[in-house]
């Protein structure tokens, strides 16, 4: 196929582009062993290289995206995994359904989703993507066809979700529903004076709300360092029960030649973020799409970070070291001369995953991302790595293009489980990276004894 098949990060693609072929081929998957390997890839949003294997080959689910069938009295869907979350949301808001959990961006595919098991705004009351499926269907190159669940395959059930895709392939995915009285939010927004003010306000604003995020202002300094925005979130009792999301309003057209989120336009663009809350206190209507997505208002976004793409660090830290670690790291990137663009900082609850993989745990989560500039670029994510490690929490595998495989290990001491029960007909350019470069030792899914 002629497509170029990104990620999100804009990693470049080979010479030749990446080849691909169709979802509904997922069937006979059997019979498609490649010597580098296949990996099942969907709306390819992920940052970094969980949706890339440049040496073999990639299988678009894109066009298995048919909604299966819809228990509007129990609140289950059950779809094809290549279908968007923006799809499920507009067929579920009108009888007063919602997903329960919710990533950044609604253009991610339902097997996406599962695979990656992503969190939301509201982790503290409803945990991970992966706590609200039921049932899925792996089609796998050794076993066939599977249905998975928490008691049938259970094995395969824990290490699919969360397990970015290397143990089969996601065809059908039966999903719980949150019933809810609108999607218009009623937000609440809280001025933070400064770093400590957060950590001041987190657990009270969990205990009192949905959904709940920080915006922090990373190139602040002094008194008010880490300054920022808590926002809050609740569906209101009366509002839209379209699910449609409005246009974009506007599309970045091309790729500048040098990235505009940096130096003053940056410092410029955080001033006027936090200065647009007049008061310390406002609370408003709005719409979902703006609550949940911002970044999908404005389109190919990722375009603004100039020709060498981005590089995004995502991080959790356990709760009691939180204070200390994200000073830590948002202090790291300003000693490196780099300015974080969207500083997103929030705090993850106690729900466990039934993922191996998962990455929330309870603690803080910070998000900074940055226009690759290169080896100084590298350098820096080296270590907000080593803080991160240090700290005793994990670094997000979906958003990451360039982790170690020491700290991917640091980050997921259970990794061996998932590799024992990888496809052996799938890897992908992370898991080579990763995983396959540390001494395994793992005894494969159904090997001899």
């Amino acid at each position: 196929m002629s497509e170029a098949y990104d990620n999100w990060g804009r990693t470049p693609p080979p010479p030749g582009g990446r080849r691909a072929v169709d979802g509904p081929q997922a069937d006979a998957f059997p019979t498609l062993r490649t010597a580098n390997g296949l990996l099942p890839r969907g709306n390819g949003r992920s940052y970094g290289d969980t949706c890339l294997n440049e040496a073999g080959i990639l299988v678009d689910m894109r066009g298995r995206n048919r909604i299966l069938s819809l228990d509007l009295q129990d609140g289950v869907i059950e779809a094809e995994a290549g279908v968007l979350l923006n799809e499920i949301t507009e067929r579920i808001a009108p009888h007063g359904w919602f997903l329960p959990v919710t990533p950044g961006t609604q253009f991610v595919t339902l097997g996406g989703a599962v695979a990656n098991d992503v969190h939301g705004k509201n982790h503290h009351r409803r945990g991970t993507f992966g706590r609200w499926v039921e049932s899925f269907t792996l089609v796998r190159s050794d076993l066939g066809a599977l249905t998975c669940s928490r008691t049938e395959n259970a094995d395969f059930f824990a290490a699919t979700i969360g397990g970015m895709g290397l143990t089969g392939i996601i065809t059908r995915v039966r999903l719980r529903l949150l019933e809810v009285p609108s999607l218009t939010i009623r937000e609440t927004t809280h001025r933070l004076s400064c770093l400590d003010d957060y950590f001041a306000r987190a657990a009270e604003a969990d205990e009192g709300h949905e959904y709940a995020v920080a915006w922090i202002d990373q190139l602040a300094r002094g008194p008010r360092f880490g300054r920022g925005h808590l926002i809050c979130g609740d569906h209101a009792g009366k509002g839209d029960h379209t699910g449609r999301t409005r246009r974009p309003l506007f599309t970045v057209p091309f790729t500048p030649p040098v990235s505009p989120l940096r130096g003053l336009a940056l410092k410029a663009f955080n001033e006027a973020n936090f200065r647009k809350l007049r008061s310390e206190e406002a609370t408003r209507l709005v719409p979902f799409d703006g609550f949940f997505y911002p970044l999908d208002r404005v389109g190919a976004w990722n375009r603004l970070y100039g020709p060498h793409g981005l590089q995004q660090h995502q991080s959790v830290v356990p709760e009691q070291m939180g204070r200390q670690a994200v000073r830590a790291l948002m202090e790291c990137a300003s000693a490196h001369g780099q300015g974080s663009f969207l500083t997103v900082l929030k705090r993850f609850g106690d729900l466990p995953s039934p993922g191996v993989l998962s990455f929330p745990r309870r603690g803080y989560t910070l998000t900074l991302d940055f226009p690759n500039r290169g080896a100084s670029t590298l350098a820096l994510m080296t270590e907000l790595d080593r803080i991160t490690i240090e700290a005793g929490g994990a670094v997000n595998p979906y958003k990451d293009a360039r982790m170690a495989p020491d700290v991917f290990a640091a980050s997921f001491p259970r990794w061996r489980a998932l590799e024992a029960m990888r496809d052996p007909a799938i890897r992908s350019d992370f898991w080579s990276r990763t995983a396959l470069r540390l001494d395994v030792g793992v005894r494969r899914f159904g090997a001899a004894a």
